[in-house]
Protein backbone atom coordinates (compact mmCIF):
# COMPACT_ATOMS: atom_id res chain seq x y z
CA UNK A 1 0.00 0.00 0.00
CA UNK A 2 1.42 3.40 -0.98
CA UNK A 3 2.00 6.22 1.48
CA UNK A 4 -0.77 8.25 -0.22
CA UNK A 5 -3.31 5.42 0.15
CA UNK A 6 -2.36 4.93 3.81
CA UNK A 7 -2.81 8.65 4.42
CA UNK A 8 -6.22 8.60 2.72
CA UNK A 9 -7.26 5.58 4.77
CA UNK A 10 -6.63 7.32 8.10
CA UNK A 11 -7.52 10.88 7.05
CA UNK A 12 -11.14 10.50 8.17
CA UNK A 13 -10.22 9.30 11.64
CA UNK A 14 -10.15 11.88 14.42
CA UNK A 15 -7.44 10.50 16.68
CA UNK A 16 -7.92 13.33 19.18
CA UNK A 17 -11.55 12.32 19.74
CA UNK A 18 -10.55 8.67 20.08
CA UNK A 19 -7.91 9.62 22.65
CA UNK A 20 -10.46 11.70 24.60
CA UNK A 21 -12.94 8.81 24.60
CA UNK A 22 -10.29 6.37 25.82
CA UNK A 23 -9.35 8.82 28.59
CA UNK A 24 -12.95 9.21 29.75
CA UNK A 25 -14.11 5.59 29.31
CA UNK A 26 -14.50 3.51 32.45
CA UNK A 27 -17.30 4.44 34.89
CA UNK A 28 -20.14 3.52 32.52
CA UNK A 29 -18.72 0.20 31.37
CA UNK A 30 -17.55 -0.85 34.84
CA UNK A 31 -20.84 0.03 36.58
CA UNK A 32 -22.94 -1.75 33.96
CA UNK A 33 -20.63 -4.78 33.95
CA UNK A 34 -20.88 -5.20 37.72
CA UNK A 35 -24.65 -5.20 37.25
CA UNK A 36 -24.06 -8.75 35.97
CA UNK A 37 -22.96 -9.92 39.42
CA UNK A 38 -23.51 -13.31 41.06
CA UNK A 39 -27.20 -12.57 41.62
CA UNK A 40 -27.71 -11.28 38.10
CA UNK A 41 -25.94 -14.25 36.51
CA UNK A 42 -28.02 -16.63 38.62
CA UNK A 43 -31.21 -14.87 37.46
CA UNK A 44 -30.22 -15.10 33.77
CA UNK A 45 -29.19 -18.73 34.26
CA UNK A 46 -32.55 -19.67 35.73
CA UNK A 47 -34.38 -17.70 33.02
CA UNK A 48 -32.74 -19.80 30.30
CA UNK A 49 -32.81 -23.10 32.21
CA UNK A 50 -36.50 -22.82 33.20
CA UNK A 51 -38.06 -20.89 30.30
CA UNK A 52 -35.78 -21.48 27.32
CA UNK A 53 -35.55 -18.61 24.84
CA UNK A 54 -38.96 -17.15 25.74
CA UNK A 55 -37.55 -14.34 27.92
CA UNK A 56 -34.91 -13.06 25.49
CA UNK A 57 -37.26 -10.30 24.25
CA UNK A 58 -37.21 -8.64 27.69
CA UNK A 59 -33.55 -7.69 27.24
CA UNK A 60 -34.40 -4.98 24.69
CA UNK A 61 -36.66 -2.86 26.96
CA UNK A 62 -34.34 -3.63 29.89
CA UNK A 63 -31.37 -2.17 27.96
CA UNK A 64 -33.36 1.00 27.19
CA UNK A 65 -34.31 1.48 30.85
CA UNK A 66 -30.72 0.91 31.97
CA UNK A 67 -29.31 3.46 29.50
CA UNK A 68 -31.82 6.16 30.54
CA UNK A 69 -31.26 5.75 34.29
CA UNK A 70 -27.46 5.47 34.07
CA UNK A 71 -27.25 8.44 31.70
CA UNK A 72 -29.09 10.67 34.19
CA UNK A 73 -26.71 9.69 37.00
CA UNK A 74 -23.68 10.27 34.80
CA UNK A 75 -25.00 13.66 33.65
CA UNK A 76 -25.55 14.83 37.24
CA UNK A 77 -22.02 13.76 38.17
CA UNK A 78 -20.42 15.64 35.27
CA UNK A 79 -22.50 18.84 35.62
CA UNK A 80 -22.52 19.21 39.43
CA UNK A 81 -19.18 17.60 40.26
CA UNK A 82 -20.88 15.94 43.24
CA UNK A 83 -22.03 12.44 44.13
CA UNK A 84 -25.70 11.48 44.39
CA UNK A 85 -25.80 11.15 48.19
CA UNK A 86 -24.02 14.51 48.48
CA UNK A 87 -26.76 16.13 46.37
CA UNK A 88 -29.52 14.39 48.35
CA UNK A 89 -28.02 15.67 51.63
CA UNK A 90 -27.71 19.24 50.34
CA UNK A 91 -31.21 19.36 48.86
CA UNK A 92 -33.32 17.11 51.09
CA UNK A 93 -31.57 17.20 54.48
CA UNK A 94 -29.23 15.10 56.60
CA UNK A 95 -31.86 12.96 58.38
CA UNK A 96 -33.28 11.56 55.16
CA UNK A 97 -29.78 10.99 53.80
CA UNK A 98 -28.75 9.06 56.93
CA UNK A 99 -31.85 6.85 56.65
CA UNK A 100 -31.21 6.10 52.97
CA UNK A 101 -27.53 5.34 53.48
CA UNK A 102 -28.22 3.03 56.44
CA UNK A 103 -30.70 0.99 54.38
CA UNK A 104 -28.22 0.94 51.49
CA UNK A 105 -25.45 -0.18 53.87
CA UNK A 106 -27.47 -3.18 55.07
CA UNK A 107 -28.59 -4.06 51.54
CA UNK A 108 -25.08 -3.83 50.11
CA UNK A 109 -23.64 -5.90 52.96
CA UNK A 110 -26.08 -8.63 51.92
CA UNK A 111 -25.10 -8.12 48.28
CA UNK A 112 -21.41 -8.33 49.18
CA UNK A 113 -22.03 -11.63 50.98
CA UNK A 114 -23.77 -12.89 47.84
CA UNK A 115 -20.70 -11.98 45.75
CA UNK A 116 -18.36 -13.92 48.04
CA UNK A 117 -20.84 -16.79 47.91
CA UNK A 118 -20.45 -16.59 44.12
CA UNK A 119 -16.66 -16.76 44.48
CA UNK A 120 -17.02 -19.84 46.69
CA UNK A 121 -19.50 -21.60 44.40
CA UNK A 122 -17.55 -20.93 41.19
CA UNK A 123 -14.23 -22.13 42.63
CA UNK A 124 -15.84 -25.30 43.99
CA UNK A 125 -16.44 -26.26 40.33
CA UNK A 126 -12.63 -26.35 40.11
CA UNK A 127 -12.49 -28.31 43.41
CA UNK A 128 -11.18 -25.36 45.46
CA UNK A 129 -12.76 -25.12 48.92
CA UNK A 130 -14.36 -21.83 50.00
CA UNK A 131 -12.03 -21.72 53.01
CA UNK A 132 -9.21 -21.03 50.55
CA UNK A 133 -10.92 -19.13 47.72
CA UNK A 134 -12.92 -16.61 49.78
CA UNK A 135 -10.08 -15.34 52.06
CA UNK A 136 -7.73 -15.01 49.08
CA UNK A 137 -10.37 -13.16 47.03
CA UNK A 138 -11.14 -10.83 49.96
CA UNK A 139 -7.45 -10.03 50.46
CA UNK A 140 -6.93 -9.33 46.75
CA UNK A 141 -9.85 -6.91 46.38
CA UNK A 142 -8.86 -5.10 49.59
CA UNK A 143 -5.23 -4.66 48.53
CA UNK A 144 -6.30 -3.53 45.04
CA UNK A 145 -8.35 -0.57 46.27
CA UNK A 146 -6.48 0.39 49.44
CA UNK A 147 -3.02 0.29 47.88
CA UNK A 148 -3.88 1.32 44.30
CA UNK A 149 -4.63 4.60 42.54
CA UNK A 150 -7.91 5.39 40.80
CA UNK A 151 -6.30 5.06 37.36
CA UNK A 152 -4.76 1.66 38.15
CA UNK A 153 -7.92 0.30 39.81
CA UNK A 154 -10.07 1.45 36.89
CA UNK A 155 -7.80 -0.26 34.34
CA UNK A 156 -7.97 -3.54 36.28
CA UNK A 157 -11.77 -3.27 36.53
CA UNK A 158 -11.98 -2.67 32.76
CA UNK A 159 -9.83 -5.74 32.08
CA UNK A 160 -12.05 -7.79 34.40
CA UNK A 161 -15.10 -6.49 32.51
CA UNK A 162 -13.61 -7.85 29.27
CA UNK A 163 -13.60 -11.38 30.74
CA UNK A 164 -17.40 -11.41 30.57
CA UNK A 165 -16.78 -12.47 26.96
CA UNK A 166 -16.34 -16.00 28.32
CA UNK A 167 -20.13 -16.20 28.38
CA UNK A 168 -20.27 -15.36 24.67
CA UNK A 169 -17.83 -18.19 23.94
CA UNK A 170 -19.85 -20.53 26.16
CA UNK A 171 -22.98 -19.55 24.23
CA UNK A 172 -21.34 -20.34 20.89
CA UNK A 173 -20.16 -23.72 22.20
CA UNK A 174 -23.78 -24.50 23.17
CA UNK A 175 -24.66 -24.49 19.43
CA UNK A 176 -28.18 -23.00 19.69
CA UNK A 177 -30.72 -22.61 16.88
CA UNK A 178 -29.80 -19.04 15.93
CA UNK A 179 -32.92 -18.52 13.82
CA UNK A 180 -35.12 -19.35 16.78
CA UNK A 181 -32.90 -17.23 19.04
CA UNK A 182 -33.31 -14.20 16.74
CA UNK A 183 -37.09 -14.63 16.57
CA UNK A 184 -37.38 -14.97 20.35
CA UNK A 185 -35.33 -11.79 20.83
CA UNK A 186 -37.56 -9.52 18.73
CA UNK A 187 -40.99 -11.18 19.12
CA UNK A 188 -42.35 -10.95 22.71
CA UNK A 189 -43.69 -14.09 24.33
CA UNK A 190 -46.68 -13.18 26.48
CA UNK A 191 -47.53 -15.48 29.36
CA UNK A 192 -49.48 -15.00 32.58
CA UNK A 193 -47.92 -18.03 34.21
CA UNK A 194 -46.98 -16.94 37.78
CA UNK A 195 -43.47 -18.38 37.46
CA UNK A 196 -42.94 -16.60 34.14
CA UNK A 197 -44.14 -13.26 35.53
CA UNK A 198 -41.94 -13.70 38.61
CA UNK A 199 -38.93 -14.29 36.36
CA UNK A 200 -39.71 -11.14 34.31
CA UNK A 201 -39.78 -9.18 37.57
CA UNK A 202 -36.51 -10.84 38.60
CA UNK A 203 -34.83 -9.86 35.32
CA UNK A 204 -35.87 -6.23 35.76
CA UNK A 205 -34.81 -6.27 39.41
CA UNK A 206 -31.42 -7.71 38.47
CA UNK A 207 -30.88 -4.86 35.99
CA UNK A 208 -31.17 -1.66 38.01
CA UNK A 209 -29.86 -1.60 41.57
CA UNK A 210 -29.70 1.51 43.81
CA UNK A 211 -25.94 1.21 44.34
CA UNK A 212 -25.32 1.61 40.58
CA UNK A 213 -26.66 5.16 40.52
CA UNK A 214 -24.47 6.18 43.46
CA UNK A 215 -21.34 4.47 42.13
CA UNK A 216 -21.37 5.76 38.56
CA UNK A 217 -21.89 9.34 39.74
CA UNK A 218 -19.18 9.09 42.42
CA UNK A 219 -16.66 7.49 40.05
CA UNK A 220 -17.26 10.21 37.45
CA UNK A 221 -16.64 12.86 40.12
CA UNK A 222 -13.55 10.98 41.35
CA UNK A 223 -12.22 10.82 37.79
CA UNK A 224 -12.76 14.56 37.28
CA UNK A 225 -14.66 14.37 33.99
CA UNK A 226 -15.52 17.82 32.59
CA UNK A 227 -18.76 18.95 30.92
CA UNK A 228 -16.87 19.32 27.62
CA UNK A 229 -16.12 15.58 27.81
CA UNK A 230 -19.67 14.52 28.61
CA UNK A 231 -20.53 13.19 25.14
CA UNK A 232 -17.76 10.61 25.58
CA UNK A 233 -19.11 9.68 29.02
CA UNK A 234 -22.56 9.25 27.47
CA UNK A 235 -21.07 6.89 24.89
CA UNK A 236 -19.28 5.05 27.72
CA UNK A 237 -22.64 4.56 29.47
CA UNK A 238 -24.39 3.33 26.32
CA UNK A 239 -21.61 0.87 25.45
CA UNK A 240 -21.56 -0.45 29.02
CA UNK A 241 -25.32 -1.03 29.06
CA UNK A 242 -25.27 -2.77 25.67
CA UNK A 243 -22.37 -5.03 26.67
CA UNK A 244 -24.19 -5.93 29.88
CA UNK A 245 -27.28 -6.88 27.89
CA UNK A 246 -25.21 -8.94 25.45
CA UNK A 247 -23.66 -10.90 28.33
CA UNK A 248 -27.13 -11.57 29.75
CA UNK A 249 -28.26 -12.65 26.28
CA UNK A 250 -25.51 -15.27 25.96
CA UNK A 251 -26.07 -16.61 29.48
CA UNK A 252 -29.76 -17.16 28.72
CA UNK A 253 -28.95 -18.67 25.30
CA UNK A 254 -26.37 -21.07 26.79
CA UNK A 255 -28.80 -22.44 29.36
CA UNK A 256 -31.78 -22.40 26.99
CA UNK A 257 -29.88 -24.43 24.37
CA UNK A 258 -28.53 -27.03 26.78
CA UNK A 259 -30.15 -27.28 30.21
CA UNK A 260 -33.75 -26.36 29.25
CA UNK A 261 -34.31 -29.19 26.71
CA UNK A 262 -32.53 -31.72 28.95
CA UNK A 263 -35.00 -31.20 31.78
CA UNK A 264 -32.18 -30.98 34.35
CA UNK A 265 -33.18 -28.97 37.42
CA UNK A 266 -30.72 -26.23 38.42
CA UNK A 267 -31.16 -23.55 41.07
CA UNK A 268 -27.89 -21.60 40.75
CA UNK A 269 -25.23 -20.55 38.25
CA UNK A 270 -22.73 -22.97 39.84
CA UNK A 271 -25.13 -25.89 39.35
CA UNK A 272 -25.61 -24.79 35.75
CA UNK A 273 -21.84 -24.85 35.18
CA UNK A 274 -21.68 -28.46 36.41
CA UNK A 275 -24.74 -29.43 34.36
CA UNK A 276 -23.07 -28.13 31.17
CA UNK A 277 -20.33 -30.80 31.29
CA UNK A 278 -22.34 -33.64 29.69
CA UNK A 279 -24.45 -31.25 27.59
CA UNK A 280 -21.94 -28.84 26.04
CA UNK A 281 -18.54 -30.15 27.11
CA UNK A 282 -15.99 -29.49 29.83
CA UNK A 283 -14.71 -26.26 28.26
CA UNK A 284 -18.18 -24.71 28.23
CA UNK A 285 -18.60 -25.66 31.91
CA UNK A 286 -15.23 -24.16 32.86
CA UNK A 287 -15.93 -20.95 30.93
CA UNK A 288 -19.31 -20.59 32.63
CA UNK A 289 -17.78 -21.12 36.08
CA UNK A 290 -14.90 -18.74 35.34
CA UNK A 291 -17.40 -16.11 34.21
CA UNK A 292 -19.21 -16.46 37.54
CA UNK A 293 -15.92 -16.14 39.46
CA UNK A 294 -14.89 -13.06 37.49
CA UNK A 295 -18.30 -11.43 37.96
CA UNK A 296 -18.35 -12.20 41.69
CA UNK A 297 -14.87 -10.90 42.45
CA UNK A 298 -15.43 -7.74 40.38
CA UNK A 299 -18.71 -7.04 42.19
CA UNK A 300 -17.09 -7.87 45.55
CA UNK A 301 -14.68 -5.00 44.81
CA UNK A 302 -17.24 -2.51 43.50
CA UNK A 303 -20.15 -2.96 45.92
CA UNK A 304 -18.16 -2.10 49.09
CA UNK A 305 -16.54 0.74 47.16
CA UNK A 306 -19.93 2.12 46.06
CA UNK A 307 -21.20 1.86 49.65
CA UNK A 308 -18.18 3.68 51.06
CA UNK A 309 -18.56 6.45 48.46
CA UNK A 310 -22.28 6.82 49.21
CA UNK A 311 -21.99 7.00 52.99
CA UNK A 312 -18.97 9.31 53.01
CA UNK A 313 -20.54 11.74 50.54
CA UNK A 314 -23.81 11.69 52.47
CA UNK A 315 -22.01 12.46 55.73
CA UNK A 316 -19.68 15.02 54.18
CA UNK A 317 -16.54 12.91 54.77
CA UNK A 318 -13.58 12.77 52.41
CA UNK A 319 -13.60 9.87 49.97
CA UNK A 320 -11.70 8.65 46.91
CA UNK A 321 -9.30 5.92 45.83
CA UNK A 322 -6.53 8.43 45.18
CA UNK A 323 -6.62 9.59 48.82
CA UNK A 324 -4.44 8.00 51.49
CA UNK A 325 -5.92 6.28 54.55
CA UNK A 326 -5.01 9.21 56.81
CA UNK A 327 -6.87 11.61 54.47
CA UNK A 328 -10.05 9.49 54.18
CA UNK A 329 -10.15 7.15 57.22
CA UNK A 330 -13.93 6.69 57.20
CA UNK A 331 -13.89 5.78 53.49
CA UNK A 332 -11.28 3.03 53.86
CA UNK A 333 -12.70 1.80 57.18
CA UNK A 334 -16.13 1.29 55.62
CA UNK A 335 -14.62 -0.46 52.60
CA UNK A 336 -12.56 -2.77 54.81
CA UNK A 337 -15.46 -3.49 57.16
CA UNK A 338 -17.79 -4.55 54.34
CA UNK A 339 -15.21 -6.90 52.81
CA UNK A 340 -14.20 -8.49 56.11
CA UNK A 341 -17.77 -9.02 57.34
CA UNK A 342 -19.07 -10.10 53.93
CA UNK A 343 -16.33 -12.69 53.47
CA UNK A 344 -16.31 -13.91 57.08
CA UNK A 345 -20.04 -14.65 57.19
CA UNK A 346 -19.80 -16.81 54.06
CA UNK A 347 -17.29 -19.03 55.88
CA UNK A 348 -19.77 -19.82 58.68
CA UNK A 349 -21.06 -23.39 58.20
CA UNK A 350 -24.79 -23.61 57.53
CA UNK A 351 -25.28 -19.88 56.97
CA UNK A 352 -28.68 -19.29 55.25
CA UNK A 353 -27.36 -17.68 52.06
CA UNK A 354 -30.68 -17.75 50.23
CA UNK A 355 -32.42 -15.82 53.01
CA UNK A 356 -29.60 -13.25 53.05
CA UNK A 357 -29.84 -12.75 49.28
CA UNK A 358 -33.64 -12.42 49.43
CA UNK A 359 -33.48 -9.83 52.22
CA UNK A 360 -30.88 -7.74 50.37
CA UNK A 361 -33.07 -7.93 47.25
CA UNK A 362 -36.08 -6.71 49.24
CA UNK A 363 -34.08 -3.77 50.66
CA UNK A 364 -32.85 -2.91 47.16
CA UNK A 365 -36.44 -2.99 46.00
CA UNK A 366 -37.54 -0.61 48.75
CA UNK A 367 -34.75 1.83 47.92
CA UNK A 368 -34.96 1.80 44.12
CA UNK A 369 -38.19 3.77 43.54
CA UNK A 370 -37.16 6.31 46.18
CA UNK A 371 -33.76 6.82 44.53
CA UNK A 372 -35.34 7.19 41.07
CA UNK A 373 -37.71 9.89 42.38
CA UNK A 374 -34.82 11.79 44.02
CA UNK A 375 -32.81 11.54 40.79
CA UNK A 376 -35.65 13.01 38.72
CA UNK A 377 -36.24 15.84 41.20
CA UNK A 378 -32.53 16.68 41.24
CA UNK A 379 -31.91 16.45 37.50
CA UNK A 380 -34.84 18.82 36.81
CA UNK A 381 -33.52 21.40 39.29
CA UNK A 382 -32.29 24.26 37.09
CA UNK A 383 -30.20 25.71 39.94
CA UNK A 384 -28.18 22.49 39.94
CA UNK A 385 -28.25 21.44 36.30
CA UNK A 386 -28.65 24.71 34.37
CA UNK A 387 -29.32 23.86 30.72
CA UNK A 388 -28.64 20.15 31.35
CA UNK A 389 -32.04 19.35 32.86
CA UNK A 390 -34.26 16.74 31.20
CA UNK A 391 -36.35 17.78 28.21
CA UNK A 392 -40.14 17.27 28.26
CA UNK A 393 -40.12 14.05 26.25
CA UNK A 394 -37.20 12.67 28.26
CA UNK A 395 -39.10 13.52 31.45
CA UNK A 396 -42.26 11.77 30.28
CA UNK A 397 -40.23 8.67 29.49
CA UNK A 398 -38.26 8.87 32.76
CA UNK A 399 -41.32 9.32 35.00
CA UNK A 400 -43.15 6.57 33.10
CA UNK A 401 -40.22 4.23 33.66
CA UNK A 402 -40.06 5.22 37.33
CA UNK A 403 -43.74 4.37 37.82
CA UNK A 404 -43.31 1.08 35.95
CA UNK A 405 -40.20 0.22 37.97
CA UNK A 406 -42.05 1.07 41.19
CA UNK A 407 -44.90 -1.31 40.33
CA UNK A 408 -42.50 -4.07 39.30
CA UNK A 409 -40.43 -3.51 42.44
CA UNK A 410 -43.52 -3.77 44.64
CA UNK A 411 -44.39 -7.02 42.88
CA UNK A 412 -40.81 -8.27 43.34
CA UNK A 413 -40.90 -7.45 47.07
CA UNK A 414 -44.26 -9.19 47.43
CA UNK A 415 -43.03 -12.35 45.69
CA UNK A 416 -39.80 -12.30 47.73
CA UNK A 417 -41.68 -12.15 51.05
CA UNK A 418 -44.60 -14.34 49.95
CA UNK A 419 -43.27 -16.73 47.26
CA UNK A 420 -46.68 -18.29 46.59
CA UNK A 421 -48.63 -15.02 46.48
CA UNK A 422 -49.55 -15.18 42.79
CA UNK A 423 -49.79 -18.96 42.53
Amino acid sequence: MSVERKTALFSGINFKQIALFLAVIGPGIITASVDNDAGGITTYTLAGAHFGYSLLWTLIPIAIVLVIVQEMSARMGVVTGKGLSDLIRENFGLKLTVLLTLVLLVANLGNTMAEFAGVAASMEVFHVTKYISVPIAAALVWILVVKGTYSMVEKIFLIASAFYLTYAISGLLANPDWGYVAASTVVPTVSFNPGYLAMVIGLVGATIAPWMQFYIQSSIVDKGIKISEYRYTKLDVIIGCLVTDIVAFFIIVTCAATIYPSGISVESAAEAALALVPLAGQYSSWLFAFGLFNASILAASILPLATAYTICEGMGWDSGIDKKFKDAPQFYTLYTMLIVIGAAIILIPGIPLIEIMVMSQVLNGILLPVILVFMLLLINNKKLMGSYTNGKIYNYISWGLTIAMTLLTLAMIATSIFPGLFM
